[in-house]
């Protein structure tokens, strides 16, 4: 296998493995830790216009926030189109059907940019209606009406290139994103004092909104890097305007295929504003503590997403070709592995979660709370693994709808229900917060596991590994 990759390198100048033969421990290391490294890159990134937002003033940082939270609805789209390109040109990939591959991939990106424009179109209405839900009228309103506007020029950089990189996956390529982020995060931090304060004389400052010109910009570079590299795929080279000419059926495909998953991300951004309505009662401190928490969670969980996110082509691919005992295989790789990845992540959070927060914070209340979400979820580390390799492996299996409905109950009625009945039954403190989410989180994992079991069954023959793998 070493030796077939190295040759389809030198020759088309691109990753394109075939995740069907070789070792899948092999293949989980070639696309999880690149992966994770452009997740950390990207994390990084948004850090730098949080860092760059607070120079300006509180209103602009707070302003940032929102405007952002407004425009990640619009973004999810992208996620679902990146999801629903891994498992439609994986299957194809792993069936060896070369002309599948092209159709899909070809229609995946014609999808992507007329989603884009009709989003562009219905961001300009929606945004400021999504903006005046979360916030007050004020300076920090008016900054992120301001932020979002920018903001969806860079729309087409995040869609397209989302969907271009779930076809580089497919293929067994996530090393493209990685470059690509590290490139951003590198102008990122170049761009932003350049548009915000300008040179004088040559170039003026824009200020606050020198911030969205650089993510315009820096995305923009993501896009056309990301696209390039699907060009030069060996089943797409020469591929023909004429081919991003829309097909109502292959849209259909894919938006069956992509819906679930964007509606997902939309229920985690509803379930956010639970959580935070919910730790309003308690002071602005409770909810600071929440959201430097959640960036610690975020950062440490980044080698179990890189993990749990290469099973997607590996299982896609598998599947297509019906290698179903290579399908098992990795999906007990995977478990196996996260397993010792978040045991191992549990005593850093719980002995180690006071240190982290003080470096967000010097405010001792801030870092009590924070200590006290991050202890609980130290209990709940191996239960994300699991449930983000099930959302893979449904995608794999072209199920996705299932991953709406478990998130449906997990993010949505779980947590809601949960921080209700322990807070305003049970007239418990935040912590009725953090094991609301907790017994939510617990829940939705038994599901998951119960509706995962029952389809492997029907689609694989069950999830129980009946011979080693190759």
């Amino acid at each position: 296998m070493r030796y077939a990759f190295a040759f389809t390198t030198k020759v088309t100048g691109m990753r394109d493995i075939d995740l069907t033969t070789g070792p899948i421990g092999g293949h989980f290391r070639t696309l999880a830790v690149p992966a994770a490294m452009g997740m950390l890159f990207s994390t990084l990134y948004n850090v730098v216009d949080v860092y760059f937002a607070g120079q300006i003033s509180t209103d602009a940082q707070a302003g940032l926030a929102i405007g952002f939270q407004a425009f990640f609805i619009l973004m999810s789209i992208g996620f679902g189109i990146g999801a629903a390109m891994g498992a439609l040109v994986g299957n194809a990939r792993g069936r060896k059907d070369d002309a599948d591959v092209r159709r899909v991939a070809m229609q995946g990106l014609s999808f992507a940019i007329v989603t884009t424009a009709v989003l562009i179109a219905l961001g300009v209405v929606i945004g400021p209606l999504l903006i005046k839900l979360v916030s007050q009228p004020g300076a920090y309103r008016d900054a992120a009406n301001g932020y979002f506007y920018w903001l969806l020029a860079a729309l087409p950089g995040f869609l397209i290139g989302f969907t271009g990189n779930g076809i580089l996956q497919a293929h067994g390529d996530s090393v493209t994103m990685q470059r690509a982020m590290m490139v951003a995060f590198v102008a990122n931090i170049g761009l932003n004092p350049l548009f915000i304060y300008g040179i004088p004389g040559l170039i003026p400052g824009m200020g606050f909104n020198g911030i969205a010109l650089a993510t315009i910009l820096s995305q923009t570079g993501v896009m056309l890097f990301v696209l390039r590299a699907v060009l030069n795929l060996r089943v797409i080279k020469g591929a023909q305007r004429s081919e991003l000419r829309p097909d109502l059926p292959s849209f259909r495909e894919i938006l069956v295929q992509m819906a679930p998953t964007s509606l997902s991300f939309t229920v985690l951004f509803i379930s956010s504003f639970v959580v935070q309505f919910a730790l309003s009662q308690f002071g602005g401190y409770a909810i600071a503590a929440y959201g430097i928490a959640l960036r610690i969670e975020q950062i440490l969980l980044l080698p179990v997403l890189g993990m749990t996110g290469a099973l997607l082509p590996i299982a896609a691919q598998n599947f297509g070709a019906g290698h179903h005992d290579r399908v098992r295989a990795s999906v007990w790789f995977c478990w196996k592995l996260g397993f010792l990845m978040t045991i191992g992540a549990a005593p850093v959070l719980w002995f180690g979660g006071s240190f982290a927060m003080s470096l967000f914070t010097d405010d001792a209340q801030v870092i009590a709370v924070g200590q006290s979400y991050l202890r609980v979820d130290s209990f709940l580390f191996v239960i994300y693994m699991m449930l983000f390799s099930i959302n893979s492996l449904l995608q794999a299996f072209k199920r996705p709808i299932w991953t709406l409905w478990i998130s449906i109950y997990r993010q949505g009625f779980g947590v809601a229900f949960f921080i209700w009945l322990l807070i305003g039954v049970f007239g418990m403190d935040v912590w009725g917060v953090w094991l609301g989410i907790g017994i939510a989180v617990s829940t939705g994992w038994v599901i998951a596991l119960v509706v995962v079991t029952q389809l492997a069954k029907q689609e694989i023959g069950g999830l129980r590994q009946t011979s080693r793998a190759p």
